[in-house]
């Protein structure tokens, strides 16, 4: 066996691994990347850890630690209250403002999980109360997440870019943004309509009564196992809630509404923050990482004694994840196997098959395993391949695996599936997970080929 196949094979027991096991793959990746590159590449340990993305690293830790800061203040579920009240009686406007939120939320900075941890509580909540299809809007709440989840502050957008200008690629964040939307809201929309959404559209109700907006804990780290690809999973375990010494399922513990105060100075001073870093790192292309860590300090320099659980609540297990698998995919640069990879894909008799493959690849490695992951890997190993005279546009491809990538995640096995059904009211389980499990399986086969087709075969 040669060391690229090795290399490759040693990738994809990664996977396994991680999947099988609650092993954090990044944990995997950084012993591969020891073995791999002392054994097989000849590379001395410096040479491995300059392989290690500091800037992505810093990326990732400021976004995550502001949002922190924001869901702390009250700033995130004063926001989410706002959006419950605008409902004003319309019954069919309750799936799209639940669509928006998840929206928002991951475009802001939130990793996926976590805002479907804060709004699918009250999503479901307001379908059992008000006889709204509970798949309906669990799927609004899921695609509503992967929808912006590729801002260009966003955690799998500073993820994807990362690796892309790493590549020496043409980058497109706002195309890439734009895909990721337009494609998870027309998903939404065909589900409104299928789902029952025309009869909610004809529905009104004189007065909506409120669910409970929960206060969502966005991580408790420092205590029990360590879900491979989620901090937010962690808090669903419960033993980690046993040895914290408090509920369970503190990840959607509900709280009263009136129990925090709404529009603090703080709080606005707080969405003031978010808008200036979008201003900052979109108009003036500042560094994401030290201008969310700059503000970041500025809102824990207001109240010191607020922020002090946001460092603890940094997603540090996806951070281990990405940046363990970027250093992994740094030795493979090094040893010559991403070209080998690139030229293997690009040596196949058609570049838009080789492409389809790749889709088919990222849509059901991420249906079981971590998406952060799958972005990390797949996309430097298509590097050459996008870089030859294939006559596939570098830009369309991106955004297609993207979405490729990460809208699969309504599989009852990711953490965003599994959070819809832990949440689900007044339904039969097992058949709300098998009609949950159908439409995953339907997404994970038909996605990648529709995908393939409009940013691939399209555009050629």
């Amino acid at each position: 066996m040669t060391p690229h196949l090795f290399s490759i094979y040693a990738l994809a027991a990664m996977f396994v691994v991680a999947t099988i096991w609650p092993i954090n793959m990044g944990v995997l990746a950084y012993v591969g990347a020891f073995l791999v590159g002392t054994l097989l590449a000849g590379q001395a340990a410096k040479e491995i850890i300059a392989g290690f993305p500091s800037g992505l690293f810093l990326t990732l830790v400021g976004i995550t630690w502001l949002f922190a800061l924001a869901q702390n203040n009250g700033t995130i579920d004063w926001l989410v209250r706002m959006a419950v009240r605008a409902v004003k009686g319309r019954i069919g406007a309750i799936p799209w403002i639940m669509f928006g939120i998840s929206a928002v939320l991951t475009a802001v900075g939130a990793v996926s999980p976590g805002a479907v941890a804060i709004v699918a509580p009250i999503a479901l909540g307001f379908a059992f109360r008000y006889q709204i299809s509970p798949l309906l809007m669990g799927l609004m709440v899921v695609h509503g997440a992967q929808a912006g989840g590729f801002s260009p502050i966003s955690i799998y957008g500073g993820i994807t870019n990362g690796v892309v200008a790493k590549a020496g690629l043409p980058l497109s964040p706002m195309t890439t943004f734009a895909a990721s939307f337009f494609v998870n809201a027309a998903v939404a929309l065909l589900l409104f309509m299928m789902l029952g959404g025309r009869k909610l559209m004809q529905a009104r109700q004189d007065r909506i009564e409120p669910v409970a907006v929960p206060h969502v804990e966005i991580a408790r780290p420092a205590t029990g196992p360590q879900i491979f690809g989620d901090s937010e999973a962690e808090a669903l375990s419960r033993r980690i809630g046993e040895e914290g010494g408090g509920e369970s399922n503190r990840l959607v513990a509900e709280v009263e509404e009136g129990d925090q105060p709404d529009g603090t100075l703080y709080q606005i001073v707080t969405l003031a923050g978010l808008a200036l870093l979008a201003v900052l790192v979109l108009a003036f292309n500042l560094d994401i990482g030290f201008v969310s860590l700059t503000i970041g300090l500025a809102l824990a320099l207001w109240d010191p004694t607020m922020q002090r659980r946001a460092m603890a609540q940094v997603a540090w297990p996806e951070i281990m994840l990405i940046t363990g698998v970027s250093t992994y995919v740094a030795v493979l640069e090094h040893m010559g196997t991403i070209d080998f990879v690139g030229d293997s894909v690009a040596g196949m008799a058609s570049p838009l098959l080789a492409a389809l493959m790749l889709f088919l690849i990222g849509a059901v490695v991420s249906a079981f395993a971590s998406s952060t992951a799958v972005l990390g890997s797949l996309i430097p190993l298509a590097v050459p391949f996008l870089q030859g005279d294939t006559g596939v546009g570098a830009i369309g491809f991106i955004a297609g695996m993207a979405v490729a990538s990460t809208i699969v995640d309504v599989s009852p096995f990711s953490t965003n599936g599994a959070l819809v059904l832990a949440n689900a009211r007044g339904v039969d389980r097992q058949v709300f997970f098998r009609r949950l499990l159908s439409y995953g399986a339907l997404v994970t086969l038909v996605a990648p080929v529709v995908l393939w087709l409009i940013f691939v075969v399209l555009p050629g």
